[in-house]
This record gives C-alpha cells, sequence and structure tokens, in this order.
C-alpha cells in the first residue's frame, strides 16, 4: 500500500474513492493552519460527521495497528494532523486533550514564528523556546509525532535533539537538490537520520522544482539522491497534494490573521494562483504510479516497499503507541 505523509484542502467523498483507487492505504490530512482551539475543535467535529458518512471508504486511525487493519479492509486510514501550534493557546495540557481527539500529527510552527519557535521564512531562527520544549516532550507522551515541515532549521535541529522518539518532515525535499527555504538543508537531514527520523518527499511543484515534476521517473530519481544520502530507512512518500482549493483558502494559508500584507508562502508572495501538479500526478488516483517509477529509479522490491509504507509504519508504530497504552490504562 501507499502512505501519504501529508495532504491538505477539502476533501470529498470522490477524493477518498481517488485514494483507494490509487491504492493509498494511509493519509494524513490537514485539519488547520492557523485556527485555534475551538475552531480546530470544530474542525475536527466536522471531520467525524464526514467519517460517519464515508465509512465505506475511510475510517480514522489512532495507531500503526489500525492503519493495518484499516487499509485491509480496503479503506483509506485517514490520520488527523494540524500544520500548527495555533490549537494550543499555549496550554501544554491541550497536547493531551486534543491527542485523546484523536490528533496524530502536529507541526511546530507554519509560516510565521510563534510561542513553539521559529519557522522557516524567518529572517532569523531563535531555536525551539522552554515551551517548545516542554511541547515536544508532551507530543512523546501522548503520542503525537512532530512534525518539522515548515520549521526552521535551527528549531529543527532543537526539536529533533529534544524529542525522545522519531520527528518527521512529512512534506518536503532536500535542499541540496532545490533550493528552497521550504526544503532542508544537509544537517537537518543528517540529524534527522541519526535520530531513527522520516523525511517525507514532497510532488508540490513550488519546492520540488519542474524538473523532478516532469515524470514520475525524474522525481523517483530525486527520492533516490536523498536515499544515497539519508539510507533506505528514512525516505517516505509526503506530497503536500491540496484538493478543491479556492481564493479564499489561499488567502488563508498565506496571510491568516497575522498580516494586511501579501503574506508568505511557498509561492511568490501574494500569489494565489494554483500551482499546476506535477505532471505525473495530475489525478489523485495517479499517485499510484509511485511504485513503478520507484522500481524503474532501481529499488528493489523491499526498498520499494519502505518506501512507499513501511518507514512511515515504523515510525507511527513507535510514536502512536503511548496513546494506545494511554487509552488502555483507561479503559481498566
Amino acid at each position: 500500500m501507499l502512505i501519504d505523509g501529508l495532504q491538505c484542502g477539502h476533501f470529498t467523498r470522490e477524493t477518498f474513492a481517488d485514494l483507494k483507487r490509487g491504492g493509498v492505504g494511509c493519509v494524513t490530512i490537514t485539519c488547520g493552519f492557523w485556527e485555534g482551539p475551538l475552531e480546530t475543535m470544530d474542525l475536527i467535529g466536522r471531520w467525524r460527521d464526514f467519517g460517519r458518512a464515508n465509512e465505506d471508504l475511510m475510517a480514522f486511525a489512532r495507531t500503526g495497528r489500525e492503519i493495518r487493519e484499516i487499509a485491509a479492509s480496503g479503506r483509506v486510514a485517514t490520520l488527523v494532523g494540524t500544520q500548527n501550534t495555533e490549537l494550543l493557546s499555549n496550554r501544554i495540557g491541550f497536547v493531551e486533550l486534543f491527542a485523546d481527539m484523536g490528533l496524530r500529527v502536529m507541526q511546530l510552527t507554519y509560516n510565521t514564528q510563534n510561542s513553539i519557535g521559529s519557522s522557516c521564512y524567518e529572517p532569523v531562527d531563535t531555536g525551539l523556546t522552554r515551551f517548545g520544549r516542554e511541547v515536544v516532550q508532551e507530543m512523546n507522551r501522548v503520542g503525537v509525532l512532530v512534525d518539522l515541515s515548515h520549521v526552521g532549521n535551527k528549531t529543527s535541529l532543537d526539536a529533533i535533539e529534544t524529542s525522545e522518539k522519531p520527528v518527521a518532515v512529512t512534506h518536503a525535499n532536500w535542499a541540496s537538490l532545490y533550493p528552497h527555504k521550504r526544503n532542508k538543508p544537509d544537517d537537518v537531514l543528517r540529524a534527522l537520520k541519526e535520530h531513527r527520523g522520516i523525511l517525507g518527499c514532497a510532488t508540490y511543484r513550488n519546492i520540488t522544482g519542474d524538473e523532478y515534476c516532469r515524470s514520475v521517473e525524474a522525481w523517483a530519481g530525486m527520492v533516490a539522491r536523498t536515499v544515497e544520502m539519508m539510507g533506505i530507512d528514512h525516505v517516505g512518500i509526503g506530497t503536500d497534494r491540496s484538493h478543491n482549493h479556492k481564493e479564499a483558502d489561499y488567502l488563508w494559508m498565506r496571510k491568516g490573521r497575522w498580516t494586511r500584507g501579501g503574506g508568505y508562502g511557498a509561492s511568490a508572495t501574494g500569489s494565489l494562483t494554483p500551482v499546476a501538479p506535477a505532471d505525473f500526478f495530475r489525478e489523485i488516483h495517479q499517485i499510484g504510479v509511485i511504485p513503478e517509477g520507484l522500481r524503474k529509479a532501481g529499488f528493489s522490491a523491499e526498498e520499494v516497499d519502505k518506501i512507499t509504507h513501511g518507514n512511515w509504519l515504523r515510525i507511527y508504530d513507535e510514536v502512536f503507541s503511548p496513546g494506545e497504552e494511554r487509552r488502555a490504562a483507561r479503559a481498566a
């Protein structure tokens, strides 16, 4: 099966039908960018309503075991994630509360500095704050995966060192192959490898580039070079594919409530024009071409399995288990 470490946008029943058609067994959805705690609870509630209405196609997962069971049933296991920590409202106790609501992945910063640390777009990265260290440790305790995708490099290194569990860059690429503030330099990827983490290679054109987007073979070649640098056990898929975005969605993502200006995003400042998807991934179900593309790039069957799902499952098994243990203890 395929595991996609990050997608975003407005998912519909057709979206999940296409994901299933493409062989996706698990996807992490984005349940918020700038939303506070109450807004995030509203979004989680809407997702639960959606899940009940489409339980033949998808189901929410909280553990690696549940991912395997849902995928084996022919449905898409869905992990709830956020791309910011605004939902915590500077309250350490909210980490556990949102974990109990099903949150399994949380990005430390989005496109601005916050009380946790710096984003990749800040001119000065002051590193993980004292509160940020507390949040990372609490995420370890309750079984929430630390995501560093939009996080500044010093803050990322601090988070990797602070975390007792492996962390993830769910949707980015190696900056040496395609220079971009969103992509990760050598020192961050080496630290990620040394601490058992994972990079989810993206297909988003603005951080992947036209050359690697022109064919699945070209993209798989980028993955192969990344594996040469990080090792086969530390690379997965995190397409950063978006669904059904409109101008209001791009305005929210770029600007939130923090600016009247153009804001920051991977595209040109102020641009609301969606970038074309990768040439090999114009339709959602075409994600299914990735395994064959990896095979053509020279990966063995075992290596393809690691990149497409095995490495993510290792991370999920190690990180999510505390949440499973806590629920079992409460039930007893």
